[in-house]
């Protein structure tokens, strides 16, 4: 097992909390400036004429940004340091969000939008690199759980705070509001610990007769990632499982206000409650999967191939069979379900691989989850609302949780042989 500390440094219990809390932070925040644009729409559309395939854009943006650059950035989060490369990228992102708030058109905007993502680009991989050094592996899920929940609640804030700011002070007040504690709590972040980088080294015990280390070659690096067939299948079910999530965070407060007839803020602030009660399945998710972890080992993959199947079937529902009251039930079981998948499906990116490659296995699984996932889904609903209408747009994409959870079944029958095969390496902290 990897375990927390050395004789160098035993990073404190109350240190790593501080971090943790820093980190917690820093992700709601990226959320609520990533989304902060959703409730923005019909103010957009009213001042500058845009459609809503424009408007699908300006989500989308943020995601094609994070999946050109996830990657490099995860290298050098990897290879040089955790805590200056989150820090800096935040400090990007905030100032990306309050230029928001000047641009004069459509292409200004998108642009900013992009710079947005370029500085979100490497910060969920460095994040998770840390909590994953932090606390026990064991608890892991859990651990990346009670994280995650930021989204959510970073989510439910920005569709909130973006309706609320925009209706009685306009809009750009709204970009350039929410901008600025993201700024303050990355210069923070420049004074914690970080973990030493790892070095890539492999035991020899494939070859008879070798004792001690050798260090990675490249084909070695590509191995830990092509020749694990539970990491790559949850790259794939982690994107179905987003391109639902965030076609919902994007056009829900939209379907509320389009064909609802509410107002824009109430709109916002019934989908901010769905989007916020993922606050409790991120955790219970975690929770429930290393519960379980004692009893099967696959634990980690069979619990999200549940999940996600639960919450394909509850917004089917939602969406084909009922209406009013009982449908905005739905919904709201629906928010807890449907991020109860990412917990343990992002300790498994940790989990089965060596521990100088965890910012970089989960870039990647940002890379397909936003390429295959975040980046698509906003659009496709934009681009199928304006042919065939919103309802029908959205009563589609529930299918996509569907071949999530199938993915994360077949990669369970692999997990057990994967983790078996990773380096066991002592982290430490200075």
């Amino acid at each position: 097992m990897n375990q927390r500390g050395s004789d160098d440094y035993l990073l404190s219990k109350k240190h790593s909390y501080y971090v943790f809390a820093l980190l917690f932070l820093l992700y709601m925040f990226d959320y609520i400036d990533r989304l902060v644009v959703v409730s923005l729409f019909p103010f957009l559309k009213a001042d500058w004429g845009l459609t809503d395939t424009q408007c699908g854009l300006l989500v989308s943006a943020v995601s094609w940004a994070i999946l050109v650059f996830s990657f490099p950035v995860s290298i050098v989060i990897d290879r040089w340091s955790r805590k200056k490369s989150i820090a800096m990228m935040a400090v990007l992102w905030s100032l990306a969000t309050a230029a928001c708030a000047f641009t004069k058109n459509f292409t200004h905007l998108f642009i900013a939008r992009t710079a947005i993502g370029l500085g979100e680009a490497g910060y969920a991989p460095g994040g998770t690199a840390m909590i994953s050094a932090l606390f026990p592996e064991k608890k892991r899920s859990t651990i990346v759980g009670i994280w995650n929940s930021s989204i959510p609640l970073g989510s439910a804030l920005g569709v909130a705070l973006g309706g609320l700011i925009a209706t009685h002070y306009g809009w750009r007040h709204a970009f350039g509001i929410v901008a600025l504690p993201g700024l303050l709590i990355a210069l923070l972040f420049f004074t914690v610990k970080d973990y030493r980088t790892v070095d890539l080294v492999k035991s020899r015990h494939e070859n008879a007769g070798l004792k001690g280390k050798r260090r990675m070659a490249g084909m070695d690096i590509v191995r830990e990632f092509t020749g694990t067939p539970s990491l790559y299948l949850t790259f794939f079910a982690f994107s179905g499982n987003t391109f639902l999530t965030t076609a919902l965070m994007s056009w829900l407060p939209t379907y509320f206000h389009r064909i609802q007839g509410m107002p824009m803020d109430s709109a916002s602030l019934k989908s901010s409650l769905v989007m916020l009660m993922a606050i409790f399945g991120s955790p219970l998710g975690g929770y429930l999967a290393d519960k379980w972890l004692k009893k099967r080992i696959n634990a980690r993959l069979l619990f999200p191939a549940l999940s996600s199947t639960l919450t394909a079937l509850i917004f089917m529902s939602a969406f084909h069979l009922v209406q009013g009251q009982a449908q905005y039930a739905l919904f709201l079981f629906g928010g807890v379900c449907a991020i109860a998948f990412a917990s343990s499906a992002i300790a498994v990116t940790q989990d089965v691989v060596h521990p100088g490659l965890r910012a970089t296995a989960y870039s990647l699984c940002v890379i397909i989850m936003h390429l295959l996932g975040s980046a698509l889904g906003p659009l496709l609903v934009g681009i199928l609302s304006d042919r065939y209408g919103l309802v029908a747009a959205l009563t589609l994409m529930p299918l996509s949780a569907l071949v999530a959870g199938l993915l994360f079944f077949i990669g369970s029958f692999f997990y057990e042989r994967d983790l078996a095969k990773v380096e066991k390496i002592t982290l430490s902290f200075g």
